[in-house]
């Protein structure tokens, strides 16, 4: 009789766990599936009406830990109360609050509509700028040819601060060049900068140098892609570049929600070339000082871990973080987790 009771008391207490279990999941999802709906719609009404989307003070939520993470961040847990209270009391007296989210190739403002929404809900101000000849910018990729010109919307917001104010910036793949290219000219602007599986090169490299596992040496990418955009005429070196849609899926979006890769479909735009070739001038005396930090993802397609590694051993930053589950876009495939480590890093004294 003990026994028999007592397997039922077991089996009782695990279908209890599981319900409980399953009952959290389905929060979550609905949870998800809300942020989403709350954050497109906030996306398309910035994206019709401005070329940077602003962010404003909203309610203060969310939490994280000062501490930084030495293990990879999967799925995010949910945090009490009383940890919302304190992080909210935390974030209320931040020095830096501004948080730039710089895109990378072929992206433009609109992939960060769910980290928009996420930040805002914790009470930072976030700015998401079309880069030239991306998202809505009207400049033809095609006479896009340096990485100043390039980079120039994210120099006019930089150069439009006031003098006593710095922002963090947060560039995604070969946004990372536009946010090194940030730090060496305006090191007195930039509090912290975040690199999300970004081209965090070192003096005199390209961005593209980068992706040369994947895509080829620059020189034989230049003569043998297929992707390539010849903007003025067959006859003339190519301009930019462009992945077909399967290709953009496999090598981007491999872990990302079906709903958010259909939306990138329709709103990715060709990638100039210029850039990416251009090799970076970087100084110790002003890149050199810059706080650093990088996030790896580890499911990503376009740029390995095993690169993301190389990157972050080469060019030691200060902190290291890592998404788990993550393909190239962790704002679309781990929003949560990506949100959770950028109040992280802002919050590193």
């Amino acid at each position: 009789m003990g026994n028999r009771f007592s397997c039922k008391t077991k089996e009782n207490h695990n279908g209890s766990k599981s319900s409980r279990r399953n009952r959290s999941q389905r929060k979550l999802q609905s949870d998800e599936e809300l942020l989403h709906m709350q954050a497109l719609s906030l996306a398309i009404q910035h994206h019709q009406s401005s070329q940077r989307f602003e962010g404003s003070m909203s309610r203060r939520i969310g939490s994280t830990s000062s501490r930084r993470r030495s293990n990879p961040v999967s799925d995010p847990a949910v945090n009490t109360p009383n940890q919302q209270k304190q992080s909210a009391e935390f974030l209320e007296n931040l020095a830096t609050k501004k948080i730039v989210l710089i895109h990378g190739e072929g992206f433009g403002a609109w992939c960060w509509y769910k980290s928009i929404a996420l930040l805002e809900e914790s009470g930072m101000i976030p700015a998401a700028l079309d880069l030239t000849g991306s998202g809505i910018d009207l400049k033809d990729t095609n006479n896009v040819t340096t990485l100043e010109e390039y980079s120039k919307p994210l120099i006019d917001y930089l150069q439009n601060l006031p003098e006593d104010e710095k922002v963090i910036l947060v560039g995604h793949s070969i946004g990372g060049a536009c946010v090194s290219y940030a730090l060496e000219h305006f090191p007195q602007k930039i509090s912290k900068a975040v690199f999300l599986c970004g081209t965090m090169v070192s003096d005199g490299q390209k961005p593209f140098d980068v992706f040369a596992e994947q895509l080829g040496s620059a020189e034989q990418f230049m003569k043998e892609s297929k992707f390539l955009i010849h903007g003025n005429g067959k006859d003339n070196p190519a301009t930019g570049f462009m992945f077909e849609k399967q290709q953009m899926r496999g090598l981007y979006f491999n872990q990302s929600p079906a709903k958010d890769i259909a939306l990138a479909m329709v709103s990715m735009r060709p990638i100039p070339l210029g850039p990416i070739m251009q090799n970076l001038s970087l100084s110790k005396e002003k890149y050199g000082t810059g706080r650093r930090f990088y996030i790896q993802t580890l499911e990503d397609h376009a740029l390995s871990p095993d690169i993301q590694e190389k990157l972050v051993r080469d060019n030691p930053p200060e902190g290291v973080f890592k998404i788990k589950g993550s393909d190239h876009c962790a704002f679309l495939s781990k929003p949560q987790s990506l949100h959770k480590i950028l109040l992280e890093i802002a919050q590193i004294a």
